[in-house]
C-alpha cells in the first residue's frame, strides 16, 4: 500500500489497537527514537513509510505510556503506570544489560543487575493489571540467554524467565540475536522472535569503511567458534565470500568466573594472507576471545581484522581493545545499540554503533497492524541493494577497478 491508496477503508490499516510504547529504565534514549519513528508515520511524512502509519490513543500526545518502578529505602521496588491502558497494544522496552541504572539501598548506589531489570519489567507486567489489549516484551538482548541449556546439574534460567512472563500475560517476545533461538521450545505456545540485525550491521561497517573491496582475493569471513558459524555463513553467502573458522580449545578441568578458560585458538579454512577479515558473532562480554583471535590470524599475515558483534559489553573495560586498535590487531569494532553501551565508546576512533531504533519501529508498526514480519526478517534484498550501491560509489570515488 502506499500514500495514495486509501488506507481508511484497507482492513489491514486497522491497527490491533491504539499503540503504547513503554521504555523501561535505561531504555529512555531507544524509546524516543523509536517513538519518533512512529511520530513521523503517524504524521505521513513519509510516502514511502505509509504502510507503517498507526496512532497513540486519543488520551495520549505520544507513543511513549509513562511508567516507572520506584524504590523503597530497602531496595524493594513496585511498577506504576501513569497513564491509561485500556484497549492498548503494548510494546515493553527492556535492555536487562544496562548496569549504568543505579537505585538507593540502605543509602547505597547500586547498579541495576540483569536480575534488578527482569524484576521491574514483571512489575509493569502487573501493573498494567490485565487491561492492555496485547503485550509485547522487546528484549534485544535476552535475558539469560547464555544459561539456555542444562549440561549439568544447572538450572534453565532463560526458560524459566520465558515461561514467568508468557504465564503473566505478554503474547509476543522479540529478541535480537539469541545466543540459541532454540531457547523458544519453552514456550511453545507463545510468540517468540529471534531476529538478526545483518542489515543494520552491514550497513553500518559499509557506511564507516569506504575502502573493502568486496571480493574473495581481498575479503572473508571467519566465525570464532562452532557456535556463531551460523551467523557468519549468512554474511559470506549473502556476499559470495569464503568463510573460515576458529576453534576454541578449552580447559574443561577448570572454571573461570563461570567458564571454561581457553587454551588456544586453532583455525580452519583458506589462507587470510593478505585479506581483510569480518569476524561476526552475537555478543563481546570481556573481549578476549576477540583479541586472541586477532593475534592468531595477524600471525598468519591477515590484513584488517573488523569484528562484528549485536551487543557490546565491554565488561572488562575498553582499555585492552585501545591497546588491540594502537598495536594493529584489530581495525574495527562494530555493535548495535540493542544493550547498553559505554560512553566512552564514542571517543574512540575503532568503535562503530549500529542504531536499530529505525528497525524495532518498524517491527512495531508492523505489528500493530497484524501484518506479517517476514519481509522485515529477510533482508536479502535491502543487502543486495546496499552493496551495489557501495560498489557504485567506489567506482565513482576511484576505490574500485571496474
Amino acid at each position: 500500500m502506499n500514500q495514495t491508496q486509501d488506507w481508511k477503508n484497507d482492513i489491514s490499516s486497522i491497527p490491533f489497537g491504539p499503540l503504547g510504547v513503554i521504555a523501561m529504565a535505561g531504555c529512555e534514549e531507544m524509546g524516543e527514537k523509536i517513538s519518533n519513528w512512529l511520530e513521523k508515520w503517524h504524521l505521513q511524512q513519509e510516502e514511502n513509510d505509509a504502510d507503517f502509519y498507526t496512532t497513540t490513543g486519543k488520551s495520549h500526545s505520544s507513543f511513549l505510556i509513562k511508567a516507572q518502578c520506584p524504590r523503597f529505602g530497602t531496595g524493594e521496588g513496585k511498577g506504576v503506570i501513569k497513564e491509561t491502558v485500556r484497549g492498548y497494544d503494548i510494546y515493553i522496552i527492556v535492555d536487562v544489560c544496562a548496569h549504568n541504572v543505579t537505585y538507593k539501598m540502605y543509602g547505597q548506589t547500586v547498579p541495576m543487575s540483569p536480575d534488578d531489570h527482569f524484576q521491574d519489567l514483571k512489575r509493569i507486567i502487573s501493573a498494567l493489571g490485565g487491561k492492555a489489549k496485547r503485550i509485547t516484551v522487546i528484549m534485544p538482548m535476552l535475558y539469560e540467554s547464555r544459561q539456555h541449556r542444562r549440561t549439568s546439574r544447572e538450572s534453565l534460567d532463560c526458560a524459566m524467565a520465558l515461561q514467568e512472563i508468557s504465564n503473566m500475560g505478554v503474547n509476543n517476545i522479540i529478541t535480537f540475536d539469541a545466543h540459541d533461538p532454540r531457547v523458544a521450545n519453552s514456550i511453545p505456545l507463545g510468540g517468540f522472535e529471534s531476529i538478526m540485525p545483518t542489515y543494520q550491521m552491514l550497513k553500518a561497517l559499509l557506511k564507516n569503511v569506504k575502502d573493502l573491496t568486496l571480493d574473495k582475493d581481498h575479503l572473508m569471513f571467519v566465525s570464532p567458534d562452532e557456535g556463531a558459524m551460523q551467523r557468519n555463513i549468512f554474511y559470506a553467502s549473502v556476499l559470495s565470500l569464503d568463510l573460515g573458522m576458529s576453534y576454541k580449545r578449552r580447559d574443561y578441568s577448570t572454571v573461570v568466573n563461570g567458564r571454561n578458560p581457553i587454551v588456544a585458538h586453532e583455525y580452519l579454512g583458506a589462507s587470510v594472507e593478505g585479506k581483510d577479515i569480518i569476524v561476526v558473532d552475537d555478543m563481546i562480554s570481556s573481549g578476549e576471545s576477540v583479541i586472541e583471535l586477532a593475534k592468531e590470524l595477524k600471525s598468519r599475515g591477515a590484513a584488517r581484522i573488523i569484528a562484528m558483534a549485536t551487543f557490546g559489553f565491554f565488561t572488562n573495560g575498553i582499555d585492552e581493545f585501545e591497546r588491540a586498535y594502537q598495536e594493529g590487531l584489530i581495525y574495527r569494532v562494530i555493535t548495535t545499540n540493542g544493550a547498553y553501551l559505554r560512553p566512552e565508546l564514542k571517543d574512540t576512533e575503532w568503535h562503530i554503533e549500529a542504531d536499530i531504533s529505525k528497525y524495532i519501529a518498524y517491527l512495531i508498526a508492523t505489528l500493530n497492524h497484524d501484518r506479517s514480519i517476514s519481509g522485515l526478517l529477510s533482508p536479502l534484498k535491502r543487502i543486495q541493494n546496499l552493496v551495489n550501491n557501495y560498489r557504485e560509489e567506489q567506482t565513482k570515488n576511484g576505490l574500485r577497478l571496474v
